[in-house]
């Protein structure tokens, strides 16, 4: 009688009665097979990262472990996040200030380009003016509670606003002539009253500059009363100087803000 002890078995353990620990091995026929069951995800096991794509994006690749540099969070950021009032407020700010540029660009090269036709289209544009103005003087006259005087000297501007925006219309040169003597006026008044306020007020802040461009004035005013087609001439050319510098300037202007904008925050 033999007292080998009995051939081991894998899966079984010695003991009959311990159940055989599950290590994988499991036996089929004279062969054993190892089967890897799945393993639960570790809680140290860092989660799947997910990413957007935005425009201009695509062949970066993922972002980096930070999130990205600030140029491409701002990106994203002014896609996903509504623009703000001050974003709005600078796009339209820039698009008028551009409008403005070219209009005052245009008009300049007409005005230094054609001066003639310029001041008949001024003296056409100058009798409109007039004949607004006196039509609101005149509404002013009877429509208001003002006391009488008042009301007789808004009827009597009015009314010579009238004529005189009618004259406008019966001769290029009338007009003209009419511009002339009515910026011409408006400048010795002014001159004079701001020469005057200036010179009476010791407190006035750059009194000197307040006198001085007060008294030039005063003296351009005159001499377009004195010679006001000549004059107007060459006011045509200076205008059309002053708006070709103006238009230029607000075109750069607008260039400026408009590259200050994009580096706006997002939701500004």
């Amino acid at each position: 009688m033999s007292t080998d002890p009995a051939p081991h078995r894998p899966g079984h353990s010695a003991d009959e009665g311990t159940p055989p620990a599950d290590d994988g091995v499991h036996p089929v026929g004279d062969r054993t097979r190892r089967v890897d069951e799945p393993r639960a995800a570790s809680p140290a096991t860092p989660r799947e990262r997910r990413f957007t794509v935005v425009e201009g994006d695509e062949h970066r690749g993922p972002p980096p472990e930070g999130g990205g540099g600030p140029e491409r969070t701002a990106h994203r950021d002014r896609d996903t996040v509504p623009e703000g009032p001050l974003g709005l407020l600078a796009r339209g700010a820039w698009q008028a200030v551009l409008l403005a540029g070219v209009a005052a660009l245009v008009l300049g090269v007409l005005a230094l380009a054609w001066p003639g036709e310029t001041l008949r289209v001024v003296g056409i544009l100058f009798g409109l003016y007039l004949l607004v103005i006196g039509v609101m003087q005149l509404v002013a006259a009877f429509g208001t509670h003002a006391s009488t005087a008042l009301r007789v000297m808004a009827f009597i501007s009015g009314a010579l606003c009238i004529l005189l925006g009618l004259l406008c219309f019966r001769s290029a040169l009338q007009s003209i002539l009419l511009l002339a003597l009515w910026i011409g006026i408006g400048w010795l008044f002014r001159g004079i009253t701001q020469a005057v306020a200036a010179s009476s007020d010791e407190a006035m802040p750059a009194r000197g500059w307040q006198i001085g461009l007060g008294v030039i004035s005063a003296l351009a005013g005159i001499v377009l009363i004195v010679s006001p087609l000549t004059s107007i001439a060459i006011l045509t050319y200076l205008a059309g100087a002053w708006l070709l510098a103006v238009g230029v300037i607000e075109i750069a202007t607008a260039i400026r803000i408009r590259h200050r904008a994009k580096h706006l925050p997002a939701g500004a």
